[in-house]
């Protein structure tokens, strides 16, 4: 049976990813596409590496008529998808790549977004996106919460390590860096060629949106507050992610559970011990690799842990957790491997 998808905010670089994943997905046809901006246009026009494929119009998300679609996708700006979801037909499924149902607590997105939440009746109903370790209760969801693309590289290793309590919960260190395309598609100064080419720059210094996300699920992790010390860096190149983490435990103990985690995920691989990963050999792909190396002082140890922002980080991650929605195969679309060089 043909779901059928809409795609909103497809003019965006998760849009775009989104159109590019679904268009080739065995089970799913794409039946709207809105961009607000560009209504109106043809995908071709607003991006010619999509010339080939037979897709709707770009349209107003008022112009959709969800009688017909299965699931959305809304890769829109925080905030947005409130107010769309309030209006949903109860029959439509919806996966959100904004962090509008990503935080349970509603003051907790009050002080992290600067908006009020306008839909905290719905907020009950939203299943943190991260199926690794949410699969059960994403089957099941009405409204699934994609989380961020630095939340699901820091994550990934540190949700099953705190849970087992191979590592301390305290003084956890996130080191991490993004490519630009992290930044979204809108015009920004700091993001154009001239001020990002040949630098290498940290931002979001001890306040980025994308802690809360961490704080909340690395509490439920361990079982009592947690707050990580999280520094971003943006890097010049198009895409990629890397989170360096800096924890107490021993590497031994650590890359025995992190294997063992992982051993049955399709899209998670944990190197060898010692072994460090590239974002290189992740581009393009629902991948995440992590490597796990012991520091120089006892009992000190360096995960590193690398994915496609685009991808795993945000389109890829989502089709994931549109396909466990739809009780299709959860690797339908997704196994493409990397792209090298």
């Amino acid at each position: 049976m043909t779901q059928n998808i809409a795609i909103l905010g497809a003019s965006g670089y998760t849009g775009a990813e989104l159109v590019r994943l679904v268009a080739s997905h065995p089970s799913m046809k794409i039946a709207a596409l809105s961009g607000d901006r560009k209504a109106g246009m043809e995908m071709a026009e607003v991006f010619p590496h999509l010339r080939h494929l037979d897709l709707p119009t770009l349209s107003t998300i008022d112009e959709i008529d969800f009688a017909g679609i299965d699931l959305a996708f809304c890769a829109l700006p925080h905030g947005v998808t409130h107010g769309f979801a309030r209006s949903m037909p109860s029959h439509l499924k919806v996966v959100d790549l904004s962090a509008d149902f990503r935080l349970r607590d509603p003051e907790v997105y009050r002080k992290w977004y600067g908006i009020e939440h306008t839909a905290t009746d719905l907020q009950n109903e939203a299943v943190f996106g991260l199926p690794e370790f949410y699969r059960d209760q994403i089957a099941s969801a009405r409204i699934t919460a994609n989380t961020g693309c630095y939340v699901a590289t820091s994550l990934l290793p540190l949700i099953p390590l705190l849970r087992a309590g191979v590592i301390a919960a305290d003084g956890l260190v996130i080191d991490a860096k993004s490519g630009v395309s992290g930044a979204g598609r809108s015009l920004k100064e700091g993001n154009l060629f001239c001020e990002v080419n040949e630098g290498f720059t940290a931002y979001g210094i001890a306040h980025h949106r994308h802690m809360g996300e961490m704080d909340q699920e690395l509490s439920l992790a361990a079982g009592r507050a947690v707050e990580v010390s999280f520094t971003p860096h943006l890097v010049p190149m198009d895409r990629g992610m890397m989170a360096t983490i800096y924890a107490a435990g021993d590497a031994a103990a650590v890359h025995s559970q992190l294997a063992d985690q992982f051993a049955a995920e399709p899209f998670v691989q944990v190197l060898p011990i010692g072994k460090a990963p590239s974002t290189q050999h992740v581009k393009g792909s629902n991948q995440c690799h992590i490597g796990v190396v012991a520091d120089r002082g006892a009992g000190r140890v360096i995960i590193i842990s690398v994915l496609d922002n685009l991808i795993k980080g945000a389109s890829g991650q989502a089709l994931q957790n549109a396909n466990i929605m739809l009780g299709l195969d959860e690797t339908d679309g997704l196994m493409l491997s990397p792209m090298f060089p």
